[in-house]
């Protein structure tokens, strides 16, 4: 399951993250992917440990905290603290998939389900650079507007191609799902967003409390809390 959700950060939080980001240094990319991505990564990025980066990324977490429909899509039982990271000036990374665990700086492991991607430049202030997923339907390009994210799930292959004008800034993250399977989430999340339609159209009546219970009850069963 893919899923674009927009407006995660306003205009004006995308242009205080971007005014501070601009000012930042930032390292070799290579420096948090294993061997096989080292070989097809090349961007920069905040140190995982970077002061700047753990604050802003509390502001990306308590937007996503505030965002509905990420936690009904992803249904987060933990999440990396979002990284930062530019491509620039012919920068790209190859055709990868996410490493399956990941350890949170002086935290637990977490198993990475679901992967996004904020987008904090817009699409006119770069050429290239789209992120192409790739899954049994084919390859998928996302760029989107700053301050939206695109979801997905991180068993996916996929690669950011060259930016060969402006800077691509993005904030990326990885979430351990209360649900670890993708195709129980995408029912589940269709479920929840019927469900939410129809209460807006109808109020609450025992047609939509008793698929109310199915949701919760498919949520009991399949979540590993």
């Amino acid at each position: 399951m893919m899923l674009h959700i927009p407006e995660v950060l306003s205009r004006e939080q995308v242009a205080e993250l971007r005014r501070r980001l601009d000012q930042s240094d930032w390292i070799d990319g290579r420096a948090t992917v294993g061997t096989q991505g080292a070989k097809v990564k090349q961007n920069r990025q905040l140190p995982e440990t970077s002061a700047l980066g753990l604050e802003l990324g509390r502001i990306v977490l308590d937007a996503l905290g505030r965002n509905p429909l990420f936690f009904s899509a992803a249904l987060p039982l933990r999440t990396i603290p979002p990284l930062f990271n530019s491509y620039a000036g012919g920068e790209h990374y190859g055709a990868h998939i996410d490493g399956a665990m990941r350890r949170i700086p002086g935290g637990p492991w977490l198993r990475t389900d679901v992967s996004s991607t904020l987008f904090l430049s817009d699409p006119d202030e770069y050429d290239g650079g789209e992120l192409i997923v790739t899954d049994a339907y084919g390859e998928h390009e996302v760029k989107l507007p700053a301050g939206d994210l695109i979801l997905y799930p991180s068993t996916s292959i996929h690669r950011v191609e060259p930016v060969t004008r402006g800077a691509r800034v993005c904030s990326f993250f990885w979430t351990q799902s209360m649900v670890r399977d993708d195709m129980r989430r995408g029912l589940l999340l269709e479920l929840d967003q019927n469900i939410q339609s129809l209460r807006a159209r109808l109020g609450d009546c025992p047609e939509l409390v008793g698929l109310t219970g199915h949701y919760h009850n498919l949520l009991r069963q399949w979540s590993e809390v």
